[in-house]
């Protein structure tokens, strides 16, 4: 009797320790939640799952509810990831550049990128646009056999084969002539190829790092997105373009092939991507190059007047989402968004609908068949809204199209290589450019003509007309979208 006594003791024991545990545990998540969550929805779910669920709802929180990204992010920034400003000057305060009359009522949109933007903006520059590998990648490719000091290339992805091993090549006959060769692939991105460019370099003198290797940890965030190739100090190509055969779509399968535009750039801004690409550079190898070749004078040599937003989830949280909020609450005439994955949250449907409901013209092109069907799933569910309070959505048709454009007015654009999603606007290193320049934004115009004309308009009638498992589908990817 006695050890049984002892025994159910013993049980109410554990059992009591359990559920002080539970109480605590969901105790410490509801309050964390409280205290950070800004979002008072989001904070209501944690908080009720926390205090409903005995521990799992406070372990679900641990795992999914607490933003690590922004933490981690800035701790890694405050280490190793800011320039000292002595070796590299960033010019500070309010942008001093005056706008021509065209652009007059964008002037808060100016106000704005001041206050959030750690560049200024800056006049005399050049963009083209280069369509497709065919149009950028023989030129990427004859600026890197002309370069004559320095080439620091930046991709998400960069294949050994096919176009990459053009690309292989000619940095290897650069480094072998004596030039500076610093390349930068993000390790996540890496795994997209095979041969990988660290392998077929190796041996070359080429400088390669990979920007946060996976052994560092299994990070699905906080990877470095950024496309960049800065030449002599004094021209850059950037945009949404990785180094892939696929994007050459004449060679290509049309089930593989990948439609994109990339930008040549010249002008005083390339300054400011090559301090974007040497803080990453100085991350990855704890290295800052002082090499001044690396920034030769710039002489202003066009119409466009830039900006340079080099964003991520550390010092420049956020900082692209509110220039595109911004751009939507000074659009007077028109808008026109083209990206492949567009999962807008709350803020962003509200700021389309409102626009819209004002009399702006907004355009989504969007691709018809998208390369990841879970972010296409998550995209449509939102459809419904914005149809509805009057936005046009387009699907093209395959191939698959990568481009990232942003424009207001038909006089500002934004290119580069953020999506429209949360992945990109909050967990991701993104480069991209504000560009003001009335040329340019005509030839960005004919770019969506070109697009819209081969596009299908998707109706009201077609969105509700789903069948109810594809609209619960849809729904169901739409809970995921900030993990997307």
């Amino acid at each position: 009797m006695s050890i049984w006594l002892d025994q159910t003791i013993v049980d109410e024991l554990i059992l009591l320790l359990v559920a002080a545990a539970a109480l605590v545990c969901g105790l410490w998540a509801a309050g964390h939640a409280l205290l950070h969550k800004r979002d008072p929805r989001s904070a209501l779910v944690w908080v009720t799952l926390s205090l409903t669920v005995p521990l799992l709802g406070a372990l679900a929180y641990w795992l999914l509810g607490i933003n690590r990204i922004t933490r981690r992010a800035r701790r890694w920034q405050r280490r190793r990831r800011q320039l000292h400003h002595d070796d590299h000057p960033v010019p500070r305060g309010p942008s001093t550049v005056a706008l021509p009359a065209p652009f007059v009522h964008l002037r808060d949109l100016v106000a704005l990128g001041d206050r959030v933007a750690r560049n200024r903006l800056l006049d005399g520059n050049r963009i083209e646009p280069l369509e497709n590998g065919e149009g950028a990648y023989p030129v990427m490719l004859a600026a890197i056999h002309a370069a004559r000091e320095t080439i620091n290339l930046s991709s998400y992805i960069f294949d050994g084969d096919g176009v990459g091993r053009g690309f292989v090549d000619a940095l290897a006959a650069a480094a072998r002539r004596g030039v500076a060769v610093r390349v930068l692939v993000d390790a996540l991105g890496e795994r997209y190829s095979t041969p990988t460019a660290r392998q077929a370099l190796a041996g070359s003198g080429v400088d390669l790092r990979l920007y946060l290797p996976l052994s560092k940890g299994p990070f699905i965030n906080l990877r470095n997105h950024r496309k960049l190739l800065i030449i002599d100090g004094s021209t850059a190509f950037t945009g949404g373009m990785n180094i892939r055969s696929r994007h050459c779509i004449q060679q290509s399968d049309p089930q593989e092939a990948t439609r994109d535009l990339h930008f040549r750039v010249q002008g005083p801004v390339v300054a400011d991507l090559q301090r974007i690409f040497l803080e990453d550079w100085q991350f990855v190898s704890g290295e800052l190059p002082t090499d001044p070749r690396l920034f030769p004078p710039l002489a202003p040599c066009g119409s466009a007047v830039v900006r340079a937003i080099g964003d991520g989830p550390d010092r420049a949280f956020r900082k692209l989402e509110w220039i595109v909020m911004g751009a939507l609450s000074v659009a007077r005439q028109r808008v026109r968004i083209m990206t492949p994955y567009f999962i807008p949250d709350r803020p962003m449907i509200v700021a389309l609908t409102t626009a819209a409901l004002r009399g702006v013209e907004i355009t989504l092109v969007l691709p018809g068949h998208n390369n990841l069907p879970f972010v296409a799933w998550a995209s449509r569910a939102s459809y419904w809204e914005l149809i509805k309070n009057g936005i046009a959505i387009y699907e093209q048709p395959p191939p698959f199209n990568h481009t990232k454009l942003f424009q207001v007015d038909d006089c500002w654009t934004l290119i580069g290589s953020a999506n429209l999603d949360t992945r990109s606007l909050r967990l991701n290193f993104e480069l991209n450019l504000s560009i003001f320049d009335l040329s340019f934004s005509a030839a960005i115009g004919r770019y969506f003509d070109q697009a819209l004309a081969s596009s299908r308009q998707v109706t009201l009638a077609e969105v509700d007309g789903r069948p109810l498992p594809i609209r619960l589908r849809d729904g169901v990817a739409r809970l995921f979208s900030p993990y997307l």
